[in-house]
């Protein structure tokens, strides 16, 4: 019997897959459990349909993540924080703070989850760090760390 997948099944495809399994499979576990459907011509449209919105979708957000990426790529971003004796801040810059910044300076909201900062950082200096707005596009920001005078 044809069906087609409108769930992932491990080991016999994903969504959208057309396959071909025992009739006993595909009415008493794939159907029932709502993992796929019979393979008829309306149906097979159906999930293609749903899988040319998903792609359209996937285009639209890659498009946005490319303007925001031109807009924050080579953006540096200047913090002055108090620094100890032995060149170390007081307290941490984070991706909190830095999504901030960029949002100051640009105009442009980043989700903190998207800056790639291993730790905050403790040290002045400047530091190039990946902002990863999509899986396909990433844009590099520098943080420069300057001291400032402690009040």
């Amino acid at each position: 019997m044809k069906v087609v997948l409108i769930k992932d099944v491990p080991g016999y495809g994903t969504y959208g897959d057309v396959i071909n399994v025992k009739d006993g499979f595909a009415n008493n576990y794939l159907i029932p459990r709502g993992l796929a459907l019979p393979a008829t011509e309306g149906n097979i449209k159906h999930v293609q349909d749903v899988l040319k919105q998903k792609q359209r979708k996937l285009e639209r957000e890659k498009a946005k993540a490319k303007e925001i990426a031109e807009k924050i790529n080579n953006l540096v971003i200047e913090i002055a924080r108090p620094v100890g004796v032995t060149g170390k801040l007081y307290g941490a810059i984070t991706v909190s703070e830095i999504a901030e910044k960029i949002k100051e300076l640009t105009g442009v909201e980043v989700d903190k989850r998207k800056i790639m900062l291993k730790s905050p950082i403790k040290n002045v200096g400047r530091y190039n760090i990946r902002v990863k707005l999509h899986p396909e596009v990433t844009a590099t920001v520098t943080v420069d760390v300057k001291p400032s005078e402690v009040k």
